[in-house]
């Protein structure tokens, strides 16, 4: 007969041990060491047995060898007519299906009234013997690439040389910098020094190499005093020159997806870490390659284009067939104020009249070949809109009115439109819709309702209080071009919400737009860009602080790539034309 006792600790209750008196027996001393055991307590369950010191230390490491992440039930039993044995049973577990389980026995023996628990490695598992460790690690596939939407390899797993220098020895600073400065130009003597004043580490990461770079470099490297080169594997790009903000958060997707995917092992290993036991393991489960929406050529393309301006220059593009994004380029110039192409928001300035215009034909209000007034300026409740340089063209068609930018001709629109009409428009265009795209973080822009009529005149025309990202009005022209409120997505299968669900854009409304576009283009204020073929766009400046500078946009549809580009106090639109030119003649 056998006479089990399982000791469990459930939210810190500790549950009494029957029939204790002054001197343990071994039933006892194996139900508070298996107890210890369940709560990692080394200290506790080393006490019970014959030698604590050493129990103690192989306790630990047993439980540092198979990590934080791992829980473990232990429970004794004992049998009739054998007093002094039991049979200790672990099972472990590290979530996701990772569990091991397996017994092993023990002593107690007596030295006078006290019994304590013959310490021997096999505690722990039969075959740990001294000199030998516990050892978890998962087993991941880590030759997984992240692909583009073609297929092209977009992210792959390859080494890099981490480049450390030690606290003694600054005065080696001034020659690690000069081999390092041909890799990045912003790392000197005083920059270095500068990482250390910081903190009070020993050791500081100065850089990181791709291996061809670091072969150019390792054996000067190893002659500069206090400098240690550690390689190491990471998730890098392709090609060094592809640098997007939409790629930031494809490194966590990718390992999130591996480490879910990945296999798992528990080996019994020497002092050098070598294996001398398998105890445990289940092999990788087969994982796809990552593809997302990117396209590498046009990332690529983009990039270049943005880098010829001075000024922080931004280029988003979106698929107008599936919402997915095909390229996110920004310069050097706007990297460090962060992520503007996804986040950053500005006033669009006349790129809002795409909706505003959306809005009047959905109401009625106008159709292209409806004559409308231009004049140089117009008042409305004590609010003067001027047109760029008070020009003025009279009484046009909308559509004229619309492809030369007639800032007077859309305030009066802007004016006849209920308050919340903008609004409204503008998220079934997606703008003030709030996406959740796995791997971005995703702003599209604010547009309030407007209760007066200043207010309406300012929205409808980009300033006020509208504010959109690149984003978001990338999104905009895509929803234009797919005919309702698209789903901007970055990697295939990952599921994207939004808070308001995707509404249908009255066919009517889209193909005049479309047609007004293109006549922006063709005879318009993008006239430059009239040699791509089908593009059709909308300008936008737009005036910010203290009104003596603009943000100068371009946003249209060229093909199925709907896309907005911006550079920041451009002071005119001409700037991002330019940027969407290059990019666009290149795309082909």
């Amino acid at each position: 007969m056998t006479r089990r006792i399982v000791w469990l600790v459930l939210l810190g209750l500790f549950l009494p041990i029957v029939g204790c008196s002054s001197s343990p027996d071994p039933a006892d001393r194996f139900a508070a060491f298996a107890d210890a055991l369940q709560r990692k307590d080394a200290h506790a369950a080393a006490a019970e047995t014959s030698d604590p010191g050493t129990a103690e230390t192989a306790i630990k490491s047993m439980f540092d060898g198979m990590g934080d992440a791992a829980t473990v039930k232990v429970s004794a039993e004992t049998e009739d007519g054998d007093e002094a044995g039991a049979t200790l049973k672990y099972q472990w577990s590290w979530g996701e299906g990772r569990d091991f389980g397996y017994d092993t026995t023990g002593t107690a023996t007596k030295t006078g009234d006290d019994w304590r628990i013959s310490w021997a490695p096999t505690l722990l598992h039969r075959d740990l013997r001294d000199g030998l460790k516990f050892q978890y690690s998962t087993d991941s596939d880590l030759q997984t690439p992240v692909l583009d939407r073609t297929g092209q390899p977009l992210m792959t797993w390859q080494t890099v040389g981490v480049i450390t220098l030690d606290r003694a020895r600054l005065d080696s600073a001034a020659p690690l910098a000069a081999l390092l400065a041909p890799f990045d130009a912003s790392t000197t003597a005083e920059s270095i020094n500068a990482q250390f004043a910081s903190n009070t580490d020993d050791r500081v990461t100065v850089m990181k190499l791709r291996e061809d770079d670091l072969d150019k470099v390792r054996d000067q490297l190893g002659q500069v005093p206090g400098v240690t080169v550690t390689e190491q594997g990471e998730l890098l790009t392709t090609d060094r020159q592809l640098s997007s903000p939409a790629i930031g958060g494809l490194a966590q997707l990718w390992h999130d997806r591996i480490t879910k995917a990945a296999g798992w092992s528990v080996y019994l290993v020497d002092g050098d870490g070598a294996a001398a036991q398998r105890l445990a393991s289940t092999p990788p489960a087969q994982t796809d390659p990552m593809r997302t929406t990117l396209d590498l050529r046009l990332q690529l393309l983009a990039q270049q284009a943005v880098n010829q301006e001075a000024r922080p220059a931004v280029v988003v593009a979106i698929s107008g067939s599936t919402g997915g994004i095909l390229a996110a380029a920004q310069n050097a110039a706007a990297d460090p104020q962060g992520a503007i192409a996804f986040s950053g928001l500005y006033p669009p300035g006349s790129t809002f009249k795409t909706i505003t215009t959306a809005a009047a034909l959905e109401a009625g209000l106008a159709t292209p070949e409806s004559p409308v007034a231009c004049p140089g300026q117009l008042t409305i409740e004590n609010r003067t809109i001027p047109n760029d340089d008070d020009f003025d063209l009279g009484t046009v068609p909308l559509a004229s009115a619309f492809s030369h930018s007639c800032n007077t001709s859309m305030a009066a629109l802007s004016d006849k439109l209920p308050a919340d009409a903008l609004t409204k428009t503008a998220r079934a265009f997606g703008i003030g819709v709030d996406f959740t795209i796995p791997g971005l973080t995703t702003v599209t822009g604010k547009v309030p309702n407007a209760d007066t009529a200043a207010q309406r005149v300012e929205n409808g025309i980009g300033q006020g209080t509208v504010t959109v990202s690149p984003f978001g009005l990338a999104v905009a022209e895509a929803s234009l071009a797919h005919g309702s409120t698209v789903l901007p997505s970055l990697v295939d299968g990952d599921k994207v919400t939004a808070d308001t669900p995707s509404q249908p854009l009255p066919a009517a409304v889209t193909s005049a737009l479309r047609d007004m576009m293109r006549k922006t283009v063709t005879e318009g204020t993008a006239s430059q860009l009239s040699d791509v073929p089908d593009l059709g766009g909308k300008t936008g400046t737009a005036e910010f602080g203290d009104n003596t500078h603009s943000h100068g946009w371009f946003a249209g549809i060229a093909g199925d790539i709907a896309f907005a580009t911006l550079v920041v106090g451009g002071d005119s639109s001409a700037p991002a034309v330019k940027i969407s030119g290059d990019f666009l003649r290149s795309a082909g």
